[in-house]
């Protein structure tokens, strides 16, 4: 009779726990829905906050000690720096285009021939100095010759535009959520401390710290130093006339979050402006750019800071990975979470290694 009943008892505990397990289960994956449009607006709010928290609280101290404000100030401040720039940029790509195509309707665009030196441009030059050459002398005939090519590119250029504008509204959303975070910065840390210190005991603290520490160096090392380059790159383009100015400093800020050389992107710059261009400006241009390149050995020394070294390895297959899982906000997110991810795994082996000795 008791082996009954004991049978029975457990049967139900059996029941009861499976019921509990299946509504937690379906409660998390609900909740996961839920958010999971918001996650790496989230995390790279996160990011924001940790790596410019000192930034914030000096400028605090400024304020009379009001923080809110000193957020709400950062967080305008950032989104007037995102929105203008890219109004202007829109308005005027619109203006060039139409000028372009009434110029096309009116037969009154006018191509110049390509200088003699683009032929012996390495890989790309002969195809290059044809396709100029036939625009030059028969426009008609070269877009119907190019009409597919042409439509595949207006196509993924249409397509990099949609994912540029969904980009920026996820990074003004994650600097809204990041304002939030700093406003309230001695309690998000708390949080976060005890959020970690439930999962990793002791060293809750510690791993709080080198988190903090890695995320502060790699936004000053690696984005930090790939949005200086991208500026100055950009003022140079500016001054010597460089059409879509704004465009090859983003492509080169890519190619510099990534640990790629900048020169990849203003190698051809430069030689399209010595096509176009005075030779005295061209060859200040090339200087100016060949400085911007060779920048980065002085700038990331002084920015990245507290000893954190990450392996450019890390870096590129976190920014590539994270961009073709999130867009151009995982580029950044990609590269500084696998960062973390390295800086915490490989202080976990050196204190195995410790620990042995």
């Amino acid at each position: 009779m008791e082996a009954i009943d004991s049978n029975k008892i457990f049967t139900k505990n059996v029941i009861e726990a499976v019921i509990k397990l299946s509504i937690l289960g379906i409660m998390v994956s609900w909740t996961f829905l839920l958010i999971k449009p918001f996650m790496m607006p989230v995390i790279w709010g996160i990011i924001l906050a940790v790596a410019l928290e000192p930034f914030i609280a000096w400028f605090a101290k400024i304020l009379g000690g009001k923080r809110s404000l000193a957020s709400v100030l950062f967080v305008l401040v950032v989104i007037a720096a995102l929105v203008i720039p890219s109004v202007l940029l829109v308005s005027s790509s619109v203006d060039t285009v139409q000028t372009l195509t009434e110029q096309m309707q009116d037969k009154t665009l006018v191509i110049p021939p390509p200088p003699a030196n683009v032929a012996d441009w390495p890989f790309i030059g002969e195809k290059i100095h044809h396709i100029w050459q036939l625009s030059s002398t028969n426009l008609e005939a070269a877009i119907k010759q190019f009409s597919p090519e042409l439509k595949a590119a207006a196509g993924t250029l249409l397509g990099s535009v949609g994912g540029g504008v969904l980009g920026l509204f996820m990074i003004i959303i994650s600097t809204c959520i990041a304002g939030v975070f700093l406003a309230k910065a001695e309690k998000s840390s708390a949080v976060a401390e005890k959020i970690i210190t439930r999962f990793a005991g002791e060293k809750g603290a510690e791993i709080t710290a080198l988190a903090t520490a890695t995320i502060r160096g790699v936004m000053q090392g690696v984005v930090g130093v790939a949005v200086i380059q991208a500026i100055l790159a950009a003022i140079g383009m500016v001054v010597v006339g460089v059409p879509a100015a704004g465009l090859w400093a983003l492509l080169m800020l890519v190619v510099a979050v990534i640990q790629l050389p900048p020169i990849l992107v203003l190698g051809p710059v430069a030689a399209y402006v010595f096509s176009v261009s005075d030779t005295t400006p061209a060859v200040l241009f090339l200087i100016w750019i060949l400085l911007v390149s060779a920048s980065e050995s002085v700038l990331k020394p002084m920015l990245m800071g507290r000893g954190i070294d990450i392996p450019m390895l890390v870096i590129l297959i976190g920014a590539l990975g994270g961009m073709m899982l999130f867009g151009i906000i995982g580029l950044f997110v990609g590269a500084v979470v696998l960062a973390i991810m390295y800086t915490l795994f490989m202080a976990w082996i050196d204190e195995i290694e410790q620990a042995n000795e």
